[in-house]
């Protein structure tokens, strides 16, 4: 009876995915508080831009989004500011805890929200509404990024008749320094529908209309995170590729909140 019972729900699974059911859950319980997070959002956006004579703008903006992790932002900072492509701003925004001392660099903004929202996208997607720039990308305070990141991502979206976004491969390490993989999966919608190896840490796309996080506040539990949801759904109109060379340094560390890849 069991095996009668879940038979709808495997068929589902292999006609759209699990990863796109969940979420489609996910839209359906958390709508009340992506509505409210959405004016606060706004409310944010407006409130820090007033603060400024204008946004700052450049070929890339990087978005970092931190909280309470002042030592590793700043490692995170000094990657970013470090890349070979230097039309370049940095963006840090964090999430109310207040902000720390950053390196001295005209490249560099940080602000700080009101509050602590929780709710990385949220956090996110004012750091894109605040700059300017034709392409936007993303680096967590706990990860890092090899200096030619940005350059390699740019050498494939600005080539003729390049794709909209890309995503390089990661190079998963242990908070002892020591490496455990490598994450470089070519992309195929079909196969993000059933699996997780999607990360915006990798990601660097044009700005457009789409790229925006969710903003449903997700605990550890809820799956998938906002990271697959942001490239799953610019995917949806935008062609996505992958570059096969590892230029981000991306912390797994059992102590801190990080994503389980399946890849």
């Amino acid at each position: 009876m069991r095996r009668i019972a879940r038979a709808p729900w495997e068929l589902l699974k292999r006609a759209f995915g699990w990863l796109v059911l969940f979420e489609l859950r996910n839209k359906v319980l958390l709508a009340p508080t992506a509505l409210r997070l959405r004016l606060l959002e706004t409310a944010e956006t407006r409130r820090l831009a007033a603060g400024t004579a204008e946004a700052p703008a450049a070929l890339v903006a990087t978005v970092i989004a931190t909280h309470r992790r002042p030592d590793q932002l700043r490692a995170a900072v000094r990657s970013a500011l470090a890349q070979t492509v230097r039309d370049q701003v940095v963006v840090v925004v964090d999430d109310g805890a207040g902000l720390t001392e950053l390196p001295d660099d005209p490249r560099l903004f940080a602000v700080s929200l009101a509050r602590n929202t929780g709710v990385a996208g949220v956090v996110r997607n004012v750091g894109i509404r605040l700059t300017r720039s034709r392409y936007v990308a993303f680096l967590d305070d706990d990860n890092l990024w090899e200096p030619d990141h940005l350059e390699r991502a740019l050498a494939v979206l600005e080539a003729p008749g390049g794709p909209d976004g890309v995503y390089t491969a990661l190079r998963r390490v242990l908070p002892d320094g020591t490496e455990r993989d490598v994450l470089s999966v070519p992309f195929d919608r079909r196969r993000a529908a059933r699996e997780s190896f999607l990360d915006t840490n990798a990601f660097v796309a044009r700005r457009t209309r789409g790229l925006r996080f969710s903003r449903l506040r997700r605990t550890p539990e809820v799956l998938p995170r906002e990271d697959w949801e942001l490239v799953h759904r610019y995917s949806r109109g935008h062609r996505v590729c992958h570059v096969p060379h590892a230029t981000v340094r991306y912390l797994v560390n059992p102590e801190s909140f990080y994503t389980t890849w399946s890849g």
